[in-house]
């Protein structure tokens, strides 16, 4: 990527129990973080307005935790969680309602392809851009029976997508998948036999059914199921089911606590948060079983601590 700086950290755990169905689980962490230069100036631009907006006691526990477990990175991470500017949306294409005029109109602003050309596994389907200056374009309204154009995501958030190297025809399960952005890139990617998109949150879940209407036309819609279950629960029902697995794991969400309006809220949030890691664990290795002798998981999640995920008793 010529705008930012990638580093990517890969950790590879072998489990003793799940050796014979599944070997190993190779887990990808990506941090994806705008140059000196192009940070610098962002931070100028933006830090006087979004000073006020900070929650102290956010911001404290996290220097406390992440200078610790971060050292020097923390410093770089820092900056860009305190600068929304520095965050990097995307705009992925609908190939089921291509935006061609808009396409042009991005070429001309100055936008990029994010990923084809840089990646092993980029179908060209998939059509991702990004600004080399900070621009968000508006996001599309809902509107029924009208297939939206271009979905907005961080970029990162492509990445364990383009992982799983989704082939046409096979069955993929991807298991909290509310708001729906990866099950959409998904489906940009390939078409699958079977798209299960499970969400344990009923509210989440409603949210999830609205983006897949809006994005994906009736004849795929007929290959995707939707549920409201509890993902620990439901890998002993499907053993040896999908070809491709996606755990996007409940995290912390960082960014959007960090700039929480009620203190004492987000102090009870900074509470709940430790026990994520046990529950990304968790899930992880009750839905070992789901996946065919030679399919693929892929475990994401947006959480900071590595060392206290990779360090967890559930490796044990």
């Amino acid at each position: 990527m010529n705008s930012g700086e990638f580093r990517k950290l890969e950790c590879t755990f072998c489990f003793r129990d799940e050796r014979e169905i599944f070997g190993c689980c190779r887990f990808l962490v990506c941090l994806v973080a705008p140059g000196g230069m192009m940070l610098t100036r962002l931070k100028a631009n933006s830090e006087g307005k979004l000073a006020k907006q900070i929650c102290k006691v956010v911001l404290d526990h996290f220097e406390k935790q992440y200078s610790r477990e971060l050292g020097d990175a923390w410093s770089t991470t820092r900056d860009i969680l305190t600068s929304p500017s520095c965050w990097q949306y995307a705009v992925l294409f609908n190939r089921f309602n291509y935006p061609f005029e808009l396409e042009k109109d991005l070429h001309l602003k100055g936008y990029h392809t994010l990923v084809q050309g840089s990646l092993p596994y980029c179908p060209e389907s998939v059509k991702c851009y990004l600004s080399r200056t900070p621009d968000r374009m508006p996001s599309e309204r809902h509107q029924m029976g009208i297939l939206k154009k271009y979905y907005l995501l961080n970029a990162a958030s492509l990445l364990p997508v383009l992982a799983l190297e989704l082939r046409d025809g096979e069955k993929v399960l991807d298991l909290c998948a509310a708001p729906g952005g990866k099950s959409v890139a998904l489906l940009q990617c390939a078409y699958p036999g079977y798209l299960h998109c499970n969400e344990s949150d009923s509210l989440r879940s409603r949210w999830l059914r609205q983006t897949l209407e809006s994005f994906i036309p009736q004849p795929v819609v007929n290959v995707i199921k939707v549920s409201e279950l509890d993902g620990r629960e439901m890998g002993d029902a499907q053993p040896e089911t999908f070809d491709k697995v996606l755990v996007d794991a409940p995290c912390s969400n960082d960014r959007s606590w960090l700039f929480s309006s009620d203190s004492q809220k987000a102090a009870c949030r900074i509470s709940q948060r430790r026990k994520l890691p046990l529950l990304q664990i968790e899930l992880l290795r009750f839905h070992m079983s789901t996946i065919k002798c030679s399919g693929i998981l892929i475990l994401c999640s947006a959480i900071h601590n590595l060392l206290r995920f990779t360090q967890s008793n559930a490796f044990a």
